[in-house]
């Protein structure tokens, strides 16, 4: 049977014939579709009749015993004027008055004399209150830095190569301008000592050596591990059990050239080491300088590397090992130059007073990054490029 559409064009609905045994289902799923149209129309009705003739409901109106019914309904912007202490699973049953109480401001953090939004950080094994943290404040940055990654990976999917890796650099410069605004910046912590406040002998995040900053890194390393050791399970297969392998008889990069390569990079990780232990015991002298130098090494340890990339004679779209080691050296090269561009940025901190013996919890964020880059890098020069030739070879 043929119809003609809204715009002329002829379409076909197809209709059972009788006798094809689909007759009781069909009948069965108009029926659901009914019943379910129906359902949607009473919850509807049940909402508008709510909305003009319901009582609104007070707080907590089921005398629930967690600690987001002592809120408000609707929740206030802030939600919690104060922030309590809980010690037991049923909160508001152990204490009936701790909304009140918390309403009133008489729990903790009742007034933010940062003028910044604040909250307890604890122990992720004791769940006791170690510092303050100054959450971030309004920002555009984070759904312009979502726009280009949407746009990045839009145009892998489409093959505009040229266009992915304009938007990839617009978005490594958007992600690093959101990153001056935290830790020390004015605009997440204050600056003046006169305007911090210590309750319960407790400090400012930025005021301390450890935060959710830093264990963000470690975890974000963590799945960055996972990456590699997919490329390393890659690399294996290739060796062991791929068919029709092949590998050339000698490596595309000499080996001393890469124990070269690798000697400035260690010598920033230990600058960079001995700063932050420096910085955490409370001394800051020189702290930009060391900090300069570390990115300078590390950037002529990043300027090696391309060179040895661009040097070795890899054919990465004939050869599965070429194009397995130019790869890797990517991998090195972006987390290499990310550690310089890093450790750059504090250095640039320290001249705004945004580092300082006062304020040393950025470079401890930092500090997992050049540890776990460096050892990346060994790994991969022990692995790719040292042991499928064999010690014979050296």
């Amino acid at each position: 049977m043929h119809l003609t559409g809204l715009l002329g064009m002829p379409r076909r609905v197809y209709t059972y014939e009788t006798g094809l045994g689909w007759d009781v289902l069909n009948l069965l799923s108009s029926i659901g579709g009914f019943i379910m149209a129906i359902g949607v129309a009473l919850v509807l009705l049940d909402l508008l009749l709510h909305f003009w003739f319901g009582q609104r409901a007070s707080a907590n109106p089921w005398q629930a015993d967690t600690l987001e019914w002592a809120l408000d309904m609707p929740p206030a912007q802030y939600n919690f004027a104060s922030v309590p202490s809980v010690n037991s699973r049923h909160p508001l049953w152990d204490d009936p008055q701790l909304a009140e109480r918390i309403a009133s401001g008489q729990e903790g953090l009742a007034e933010a004399n940062s003028g910044l939004r604040e909250t307890y950080g604890t122990s992720a094994i004791s769940a006791q209150r170690e510092r303050i943290i100054q959450l971030p404040g309004n920002s555009w940055l984070p759904l312009y830095c979502a726009m280009a990654l949407a746009v990045v990976c839009i145009s892998l999917l489409s093959r505009w190569y040229e266009l992915a890796i304009v938007v990839v650099v617009l978005t490594l410069g958007l992600l690093l301008r959101w990153s001056w605004e935290n830790g020390g910046h004015p605009s997440a912590a204050p600056l003046d000592p006169l305007n911090e406040r210590s309750e319960n002998e407790l400090l400012l995040e930025s005021r301390t050596i450890d935060g959710p900053g830093r264990w963000g890194m470690i975890v974000t390393l963590l799945a960055n591990g996972a990456l590699y050791m997919s490329l390393l399970f890659g690399w294996f297969y290739l060796w062991t059990a791929a068919p029709q392998w092949s590998a050339p008889d000698e490596g595309p990069l000499p080996f001393w050239l890469l124990l070269l390569c690798g000697l400035p990079a260690c010598i920033a990780l230990w600058l960079f080491q001995r700063l932050c232990q420096r910085l955490a015991e409370g001394d800051a002298q020189q702290l930009q300088r060391q900090l300069w130098l570390s990115a300078g090494l590390g950037l002529l340890h990043f300027v090696l590397l391309l060179v040895l990339f661009i040097m070795a004679p890899l054919n990465y779209t004939e050869s599965a090992h070429d194009a397995v080691l130019m790869v890797i050296l990517l991998y090195l090269l972006g987390h290499a130059g990310l550690a310089v561009v890093l450790t750059a940025l504090q250095a640039l901190r320290v001249a705004r007073g945004y580092v300082s013996a006062s304020l040393p919890y950025e470079p401890q964020v930092i500090k997992p990054l050049w540890f776990y880059y460096l050892a990346v890098f060994w790994i991969s020069v022990a692995l790719f490029f040292l042991l499928p030739l064999g010690w014979g070879t050296l």
